[in-house]
């Protein structure tokens, strides 16, 4: 993979414009190769896919957004009372051999924990991944499930 990184702020000559002086491109390529910089700078900030929890008939439904993962790069584990969600998004082949401008798109390892409460039946956790989105389902104990309570006269 090739980037090119501008290391001034100055405005480069018309001459050294990737550019040719009809382009649209032209007018955004100082404001993007700024930005270029910053992203692939090592340390940039990792990412978190987008998590939504749910509760349905008495169970939690953990749904998280992880987009261009396989399932077999994801990594489910409970300890203790802890869920942990791990993966890698690996960047697609095509983008290799190209000079990159700009990616908008999050690439790399992904970790989110979560602490579930005392209620969930660990035993009876199960996940699915269909469509980029990932289904953890926390059945409740029953002891925790409401009911209703008959009241003697």
């Amino acid at each position: 993979m090739q980037v090119k990184i501008a290391t001034t702020r100055k405005p480069e000559a018309p001459e050294s414009n990737p550019y040719p002086a009809y382009s649209p491109f032209r007018l955004f390529d100082e404001f993007y190769r700024d930005w270029a910089q910053r992203s692939t700078q090592p340390g940039s900030e990792s990412w978190k896919p987008a998590v939504d929890i749910l509760e349905r008939e008495g169970n939690l439904i953990l749904c998280a957004e992880i987009p261009g993962v396989t399932e077999k790069d994801i990594d489910l584990k409970l300890e203790g009372n802890v869920l942990t969600i791990k993966g890698e998004k690996k960047q697609s082949p095509q983008a290799q051999g190209f000079n990159i401008y700009q990616i908008e798109s999050f690439y790399g390892q992904f970790s989110r924990s979560f602490t579930l409460p005392e209620t969930v039946d660990a035993e009876k956790i199960s996940a699915s991944y269909k469509n980029g989105v990932l289904t953890v389902t926390l059945p409740q104990k029953p002891e925790v499930k409401p009911r209703s309570i008959r009241v003697n006269a």
